[in-house]
Formats: structure tokens, C-alpha cells, sequence
């Protein structure tokens, strides 16, 4: 599957279902929600910055971060923690704010059950062009944050690292070497069946641009600025569609 091809974007603000997402370079961003995974259904088309999607590659969609740029996505469950590469926009369902792809999923320990509660925290841009699969698993952890992936431009933020009970960090570490890399989850294809049966209604790609994805309305409510879920509109702004628009 090629690697990279795409261009660098954050977009413009987009209105889905009555609601509105800025995307925005901000180094401070973290959040914490649901992950979702997607897959066979999307992979080998392009993603919303025009690179092609590769279901077993280290990547997600997110509906405000530039594309493409790392973030660490951690399991808040089991702990383990992984850079990330986000290429595509997306998703817009309920209290989901990232999208991973297969191999991700499985890298964090929850591709059977579909979904986990994760902490998203924005690490800096990503290069355009190449693969960074192997430089990506290679950062995932067990116990405590992925470290920075050497190609990246770090951002201000620091890590998020939880403080001990005398108000000092504990002994979480980014990259010392107390921090060892988490073992490969190898997630069992049957095991999908696990999965809940909410599947994704089907998403624009650039192929066609008439195309819409249809999903379940937010909730009623003020505009979100920042990370929020959902996913559809049409090209009634003649904006590039990928999983999602700009």
C-alpha cells in the first residue's frame, strides 16, 4: 500500500448536523473520550488530505487537528499508549473523538471489543511524505506514555502525566528506560464478532464528490469549536470530502 502523497491542510470550519468544528493547530489539545475503529470498508481509498488509507497502518481521523500530525492515544483501560498518525477527519458519532485504524486498534488491546475509552493528546505535525509504521509501533508502551516519534516537530504541550498522592509526577517517563515497549497484541479476525453491531454508515471519500456519509444526529446543543462527534454534510460548500470535509 503507498505511503504519504498527501498534502499538509488543517481546513476551514465546517457545519455538520448543525454543528460546527474549527480545525486548529493546538499544542495544548487533550481530551479524553471514546475510540472507534474503521476498516475493510474504507481501506485503499483516500483519506481527507489525500493519502490513501491502509486499514493494518498506524494512522486515525480526527474532526479539528492538521493533517497529517501525531498524536498519543492512550487506553485508558489497560494502559497502553501509542504516537499516531492523523490523516482523515472524523468521527461524528456520540462522545467518540478519534478514529483508528485496524492496526492501531489492535496495537491498544481493543480491536475485538470495537471500543475504549482513550486519552488523545496532540504531539506536533507529521511529515507529508514516506511511511512511519515502524517508527510508530516502536513508540508504543505499556504503563506510560508513548514517546515522541523522532521525525516530529514536538510541540509546546507537555505529556500528560498523572501526579502521586504528595502532588509530585509520579513515575511515569516519556522515553527513559524504565519505559519499555508494550508486546504486540495479536487480535484474532474471528474475534470481530465481538464487536458491537453499531457500524458506520457509509463515508464520502474524494472519488465521488455527490457522495455524503449519513450518521446519527448529535445531540441538541451549542456549536462545538474544538473535537465533538458526528459525520456527514454534502459538498453544498464545494469543500474536498474525505471520510469527513474541511
Amino acid at each position: 500500500m503507498p505511503k504519504g502523497g498527501g498534502m499538509y491542510r488543517v481546513g476551514k470550519p465546517y457545519n455538520i448536523n448543525g454543528r460546527t468544528y474549527v480545525p486548529a493547530e493546538d499544542p495544548s489539545y487533550r481530551a479524553e473520550g471514546i475510540a472507534s475503529w474503521y476498516g475493510r470498508d474504507f481501506h485503499g481509498r483516500l483519506t481527507a488530505n489525500g493519502e490513501i488509507y491502509d486499514m493494518q497502518s498506524i494512522s486515525a481521523a480526527h474532526t479539528t487537528l492538521p493533517l497529517p500530525s501525531y498524536v498519543r492515544v492512550t487506553n485508558l483501560e489497560n494502559g497502553r499508549s501509542i504516537v499516531v498518525r492523523v490523516n482523515d477527519r472524523g468521527p461524528y458519532a456520540r462522545s467518540r473523538v478519534i478514529d483508528l485504524s485496524i492496526g492501531t486498534a489492535k496495537a491498544l488491546d481493543f480491536y475485538s471489543r470495537g471500543l475504549a475509552r482513550v486519552r488523545v493528546e496532540y504531539v506536533g505535525r507529521a511529515p507529508v511524505e514516506g511511511s512511519d509504521d515502524e517508527m510508530l509501533m516502536a513508540t508504543l508502551r505499556e504503563g506510560s506514555p508513548a514517546p515522541a516519534p523522532s521525525k516530529v516537530m514536538i510541540a509546546a504541550a507537555k505529556p500528560f502525566i498523572p501526579k502521586g498522592g504528595d502532588g509530585k509526577d509520579s513515575q511515569f517517563t516519556l522515553s527513559s528506560a524504565s519505559s519499555s515497549p508494550a508486546k504486540p497484541v495479536v487480535a484474532n479476525e474471528a474475534s470481530v464478532t465481538d464487536r458491537p453491531k453499531s457500524k458506520p454508515a457509509a463515508r464520502p471519500t474524494y472519488a465521488s464528490a455527490g457522495e455524503t456519509r449519513t450518521e446519527s444526529p448529535p445531540p441538541s446543543g451549542s456549536p462545538a469549536v474544538g473535537f465533538a462527534p458526528m459525520r456527514n454534510e454534502g459538498n453544498a460548500l464545494g469543500l474536498m470530502s474525505g471520510r469527513g470535509l474541511y
